[in-house]
């Protein structure tokens, strides 16, 4: 017999390597895949851990969210007016700056914070700044008008007389200390025209409204009630000069 006969079990030469020491690969063991070869179906390449992970630079997959970013409708975005909203410093005494609104204002305050922001246009004033305000005008206006007006009558009646034919006659002049009073009242009034149109100004910015809206309060006066009752609007921010003192 031939020696070239192959044993069994043996490949004849020329038909390739033998197995190593004749063994087979066992079961459930995974040959060496030649290079360049790609793996079979459903067979992971070497070295890659099987699961669902997308590749490095790979878009995520219908309904999955990026790397990083959470999951939610709303996307950031760039406030417009990133003053809006802040809080108003104060001093050591609590009172905010002069082109700050005063929000929880005294009496007294309202009063004084009223000619110190003689003309300005600029900024903002609260419902206590604008209420407090009319209050103290008001006081101010029944004192001098009105004691003008009480002074005219009780001289009048206490100075009439009346003739023969039914006519009532008054005599002398009115006491000196009734034209003190009217006097005094358009000194009032003069002193306060300018800085009571600015506050009103002031009282519409801080509804985030235009100054000018307040000119309409001049001539209906129902108006300049409604405007002194709108609530405060952060936006109306915008009107504040934090650069003036």
């Amino acid at each position: 017999m031939s020696n070239d006969t192959p044993q069994w079990g043996q490949p004849r030469s020329g038909d390739g390597e033998p197995q190593s020491n004749g063994q087979q690969p066992g079961y459930g063991q995974a040959g060496q895949q030649p290079q360049g070869q790609q793996p079979g179906y459903g067979q992971q390449p070497e070295g890659q851990q099987p699961g669902y992970a997308q590749p490095y630079g790979q878009q995520p997959g219908y309904g999955q969210q990026p790397y990083g970013q959470q999951p939610g409708y709303a996307q950031p975005y760039a406030d417009p007016y990133p003053q809006y909203g802040k809080p108003i410093p104060v001093g050591p005494d609590g009172a905010p700056p002069l082109w700050a609104p005063w929000y929880g204002i005294g009496f007294l305050d309202a009063f004084t914070r009223f000619f110190k922001k003689y003309a300005r246009f600029d900024g903002r004033a609260s419902r206590g700044e604008f209420w407090y305000w009319i209050l103290a005008n008001a006081i101010v206006t029944i004192v001098l008008y009105g004691g003008f007006i009480a002074g005219i009558i009780s001289w009048s009646v206490a100075n009439s007389t009346t003739d023969e034919y039914g006519y009532t006659h008054t005599d002398g002049a009115p006491p000196f200390w009734v034209f003190i009073l009217l006097i005094l009242f358009g000194l009032w009034w003069l002193a306060t025209i300018v800085p009571n149109i600015a506050l009103g100004w002031r009282r519409v910015h801080d509804a985030n409204l235009a100054g000018p809206f307040w000119l309409i309060a001049l001539f209906v006066g129902i108006a300049a009630i409604v405007f002194g009752c709108l609530p405060p609007n952060p936006a109306g921010a915008q009107y504040d000069r934090p650069d003036q003192p």
